[in-house]
């Protein structure tokens, strides 16, 4: 099979070394791909937001199958694109289209589907600019914290939680009159605030049957201990120690069915990952969120878990017959620790040198925000720049090989979290 795999990131990367794997793969092709994807297949430089330059290409190199990565290019219809096209709605297509990636597109709509569906997730009311007088009202009358979400896509810093009615005031009013988030914030969601441990559901549909695929539970906040700022992820575990068997049977049997059900009703045809944000209030499960692709660095930790052959599963996924193919998950724990530029996810250096990878024996490194120069050196092009996964029997050895290789990998001005899984480890 010849494969389309789009999108730049460590999750593509994870998706490339799983896809490579495969017997029953003849070609791939990254578009654009980063160093990492390099080795394992050919990258293409192409505007992935340029519809037609992708469907142009999957005609030229006789593409079997596209699997989408990023957010981006569903919410803006590149399924739908392809679908519409005699020639390219021929190429099996992992992704939903419009319809269902509106999921992640509109938090209010995906709000709606969870309240229409009786699928556990906070109270909340959207408002407009033309009823900001409302929202005002209904902030002084909530209790605190509050949480504020931008309705649309914000490149993950469109939720807001403030400990303060006069804070959640301002910045009501900055999301809503003076677009502090651009287009994303024409709509508010204002709910209220779970207090919990969170996990990651990963669910892959074919638009009829379901397989849950390995959960997972990232660190989002910059600093040890889960303090200082919000990122885009800076590690993630799996298995996740409290999302024992009687939890996911809660999960699937409140959550998951539900939602997949519930696509079909809505005349949805969903073909892809539907990445559930989960929270565990008093040990029940609550939706904080939907995304309609797998996540970022949870990929790094769910794939290697994954021992089926990749598209087998994702061949399934695309021709509807899912139920035929039997998921293998890998008892292994997985641990992986990202590596950030010094300053992110505020301001930070470019192009510094990096070395040390030839000493990774016992971990996979996977790219994220790197590039080559022009002196064909490996030099960091992003925020977070690798994120480094272990395998191992359990979670504290597999937390220790990655904090090991994350230590041999050299940068200037180079961090990481020593933490991650820290509330489950005994060693820490």
């Amino acid at each position: 099979m010849n494969i389309v795999l789009i999108g730049s990131g460590g999750r593509e990367h994870a998706f490339a070394h799983a896809i490579a794997k495969s017997q029953h793969l003849s070609h791939l092709y990254i578009l654009p791909g980063n160093p990492g994807t390099a080795q394992l297949g050919t990258n293409v430089r192409i505007d992935t937001n340029q519809f037609d330059a992708v469907g142009q290409f999957c005609i030229e190199q006789q593409i079997d199958l596209v699997v989408v990565g990023p957010e981006e290019p569903l919410v803006k219809g590149l399924r739908d694109y392809f679908e519409a096209d005699t020639m390219l709605s021929k190429i099996a297509f992992i992704g939903p289209g419009k319809d269902g990636a509106i999921m992640e597109g509109s938090k209010d709509w995906s709000k709606l589907f969870m309240q229409k569906y009786h699928i556990p997730t906070a109270a909340y009311q959207t408002f407009t600019a033309e009823t900001i007088q409302e929202g005002f009202k209904y902030i002084q009358n909530h209790s605190l914290p509050i949480v504020l979400k931008a309705d649309g896509l914000a490149a993950g810093k469109g939720v807001l939680i403030l400990n303060s009615h006069e804070e959640a005031l301002k910045e009501f009013e900055e999301m809503l009159l003076n677009s502090k988030f651009g287009n994303a914030g024409n709509k508010v969601v204002i709910e209220e605030f779970l207090s919990g441990i969170e996990c990651s559901v990963f669910v892959l549909s074919d638009g009829n049957t379901y397989k849950i695929l390995p959960v997972a539970k990232d660190y989002k906040r910059i600093g040890e201990g889960d303090t200082g700022l919000n990122t885009g992820g800076m590690g993630a575990l799996s298995p996740v120690p409290f999302a024992d068997d009687a939890f996911m049977q809660k999960v699937e049997t409140r959550i998951v069915i539900p939602t997949i059900e519930g696509l079909k009703k809505e005349g949805i045809q969903y073909k892809g990952f539907i990445f559930i944000g989960l929270i565990k209030v008093n040990n029940e499960p609550y939706v904080i969120e939907y995304n309609c692709r797998m996540g970022d660095p949870e990929t790094e930790v769910v794939l290697p878990r994954i021992q089926s052959d990749m598209l087998e599963l994702l061949s399934a996924t695309a021709n509807g017959t899912l139920a035929n193919i039997l998921l293998q998950i890998n008892p292994q724990h997985a641990a992986t620790v990202m590596l950030v530029a010094k300053g992110y996810p505020e301001a930070y250096e470019k192009g510094t040198e990096i070395s040390g990878l030839e000493e990774i024996k016992q971990s996979i490194v996977y790219h994220a925000g790197t590039s080559i120069n022009e002196m064909g050196t490996l030099v960091c092009n992003g925020g977070r720049i690798m994120a480094v996964t272990s395998l191992a029997p359990n979670l504290q050895e597999a937390i220790t090989l990655s904090n090991k290789a994350a230590n041999q990998i050299q940068f200037t001005n180079k961090y990481y979290r020593t933490d991650i899984g820290f509330e489950f480890n005994s060693n820490q």
